[in-house]
Order: structure tokens, then C-alpha cells, then sequence
């Protein structure tokens, strides 16, 4: 499942993170790369413990502990903690790879498996050209240049890549997710299920049939979840 989360920052979240991450110095982006994705990634990144990294980090997990498309749409049950990176000038994209399937966060020794991989965008569209995330699923290639503020989760099976930056900077948050709903179609089917019921409940309220499905909702995630 692709999802757009609209608004994952507001507007002065956003302008705090980025003032934050622009201040600091920033390093070759292969320092968190695999074997295979070294050998196609041109970015700079920023190191996980410097101080502006761990505010601007801390500002986004906190929007999205309260977002809750992003809870319904993830289910979350450990988030990666969020990285920065940047593409520009010589340093401007990221080829054709597939994400590792664990991550481990050196500071906690947590390992991560990364069933959604997840893109919050920094830059507005039309301050750089190029720099679309392209995503490969079954209908074909996605190609994905959302605004500032907004954040995109696909499957982290997925073969991905960024196109080159021709004009401008693309600045990005990314990170993982280890679901509570391991795989991708059943989580599109509880999302799927869970946006029907809130559109019923808006139109009708809780009517008998709406707290039904409601615990229909709930009894697929207790059959599927891994807490």
C-alpha cells in the first residue's frame, strides 16, 4: 500500500526541523547504506548524533505519534528513529535498490524490521527540479514529488529509487517501520476497512451496523497483530 499522510508537519513544524537540519554540517549519505545501495546512492545525510539531528528528529516522531492517519495507516509498532537527508549539486540522487530488511539502531542495539518504508518531505516541489521518489509496485512505476509538510509509506519490499536533482535542493526525513500488521495486503485491508467505518460513522453516527464492523476492525487485528 502507498499512502499519502497530507500535513504530517504543520507549517511551523516544518519551518522549525528545517531551520534545524540546515544548520548542521552534513556527511557523505553511503555512512548508512548496504552493500548493494553504496554503490548507487549519491547524497549527504546528517549524523544521527548531532544535536540538531536529535531535536529535528524528536519534532517529527512527536507529529506523528499524534497523526492518526499515520497510526491507522502504519500501525506501528517500533518507528526507526527518523534520518535526514539532502540532495543537490553533485550529490543528487539514489539509484535503483531495496531497502534492508532490518535496520539497527546503533545507539540502542534495537533491531527494526522494515515493513513500510516512509519519505516526510522538506522541500517544496517547485524549489527543485527532478528528485521524484519512484516507487516499483504491481501497476508500474510511482512517481512521487509531494509538498513540504507531507509524508509518503510504501511497502519496504519495494524497489525504489530518487531521480536525479537537475535545480535546487531536495531535503528529506526518512525513516522505517516495524508494523504491528506485519504484511502489506493485510494492513491495506484494515486501513481500507478502517476509512469505511469512520465515513459511515460521519454520516449515520454509531449506528448498529457501524459498531459491528467496528468489531470486525478489531477482531482481524487481534488475529494479525504482533505486539
Amino acid at each position: 500500500m502507498l499512502l499519502r499522510i497530507a500535513h504530517a508537519l504543520s507549517a511551523d513544524e516544518l519551518a522549525q526541523v528545517r531551520e534545524c537540519v540546515l544548520s548542521a554540517d552534513w556527511v557523505d549519505g553511503r555512512v548508512t547504506a548496504g552493500t548493494q545501495s553504496a554503490s548507487v546512492k549519491n547524497n549527504r545525510q546528517l549524523p544521527e548524533d548531532l544535536p540538531q539531528a536529535q531535536r529535528a528528529r524528536h519534532m517529527v516522531s512527536s507529529a506523528l505519534a499524534r497523526n492518526p492517519m499515520f497510526v491507522t495507516g502504519a500501525l506501528p509498532k517500533t518507528v526507526y528513529p527518523p534520518l535526514f537527508n539532502r540532495y543537490g549539486g553533485e550529490a543528487n540522487a539514489f539509484g535503483n535498490h531495496i531497502d534492508n530488511a532490518v535496520r539497527t539502531h546503533a545507539a540502542s542495539a534495537t533491531h527494526v524490521r522494515t515493513d513500510i518504508s516512509c519519505t516526510l518531505f522538506l522541500s517544496e516541489p517547485d524549489s527543485y527540479d527532478g528528485g521524484e521518489l519512484v516507487v516499483q509496485d504491481t501497476y508500474g512505476e510511482q512517481r512521487i514529488k509531494f509538498a513540504a509538510g507531507d509524508l509518503v509509506m510504501y511497502p519496504g519490499t519495494s524497489v525504489h529509487r530518487v531521480e536525479p536533482v537537475t535545480r535546487g535542493e531536495r531535503l528529506t526525513c526518512f525513516f522505517w517501520i516495524e508494523s504491528m500488521v506485519r504484511h502489506d495486503a493485510q494492513r491495506r485491508l484494515l486501513y481500507d476497512m478502517d476509512m469505511a467505518i469512520l465515513a459511515l460513522r460521519q454520516k449515520g453516527g454509531d449506528t448498529a451496523e457501524v459498531l459491528q464492523l467496528t468489531g470486525v476492525y478489531h477482531n482481524l487485528l487481534r488475529m494479525w497483530a504482533s505486539t
